[in-house]
């Protein structure tokens, strides 16, 4: 199966080596470049991408704004076909990519990233997964969930509709294990671990695992800093 990816950067050599990149892969398909938020919209709109690669910062319109609009229910390219946003970034606007994660972003790249780390990182948010297994990536969700936290009281109330099995997998689930090591540390099989990643996304009504993992330091499951 082909993913579809747009590509959105000011920049228009690093659209362009990205875009050459990916689009060298068999399963990849390149379907369009942007050069800001606004025209990355309306080209989501004409090409249905699966992914975006989406830059942070842009003239006319961020990369966070995109992904606001593209990412709200019934907004941009319309619910049903809603794409995985993945942000690219540099360290200097991690708080920025917070604020993209917590719309609904399936994660970020760093954009000195290895050629391999981008076309890997395409096919996890294809595939539906969030791009969680860099250790960067847990230490600055852990350090944005310390720096700018959230009332936790409502969030907290949706944690009392799980049950405590539920509770354990998405506490695990923050802390970066795989659904494999997951059913390892609770002694389930593999699928089970699945159905309750999917009866925990719906009953808390997230919509991949970063937001999953947001939302765990934001309801006070676990704290920055615990492994």
């Amino acid at each position: 199966m082909t993913t579809r990816v747009i590509v959105v950067d000011d920049q228009a050599m690093v659209r362009a080596g990205f875009a050459a990149l990916l689009a060298a892969q068999s399963d990849i398909d390149v379907v369009g470049e942007a050069p800001d938020g606004a025209r990355g919209i309306a080209l989501c709109r004409d090409t249905r991408p699966d992914v975006v690669l989406m830059d942070v910062r842009m003239p006319e319109m961020d990369g966070l704004e995109a992904a606001r609009q593209l990412l709200a229910p019934g907004g941009g390219t319309g619910a049903a076909r809603r794409p995985k946003v993945l942000m690219l970034t540099t360290f200097d606007v991690d708080d920025y990519v917070y604020e993209a994660l917590r719309a609904g972003a399936s994660g970020f790249l760093l954009k000195d990233a290895p050629p391999d780390d981008l076309i890997a990182a395409v096919r996890i948010v294809a595939a539906g997964e969030a791009l969680l297994a860099p250790s960067v990536t847990r230490r600055l969700i852990a350090d944005f969930a310390r720096q700018r936290p959230a009332s936790r009281t409502a969030h907290a109330l949706r944690l009392n509709g799980l049950t405590e099995r539920e509770t354990e997998v998405l506490e695990l689930l923050a802390r970066g294990r795989s659904n494999s090591e997951i059913a390892d540390v609770l002694v389930l099989a593999e699928q089970t671990v699945k159905t309750h990643v999917s009866r925990i996304f719906s009953k808390l009504r997230l919509r991949d695992r970063a937001q999953a993992v947001i939302f765990a330091y934001e309801s006070g499951l676990i704290s920055p800093g615990e492994s």
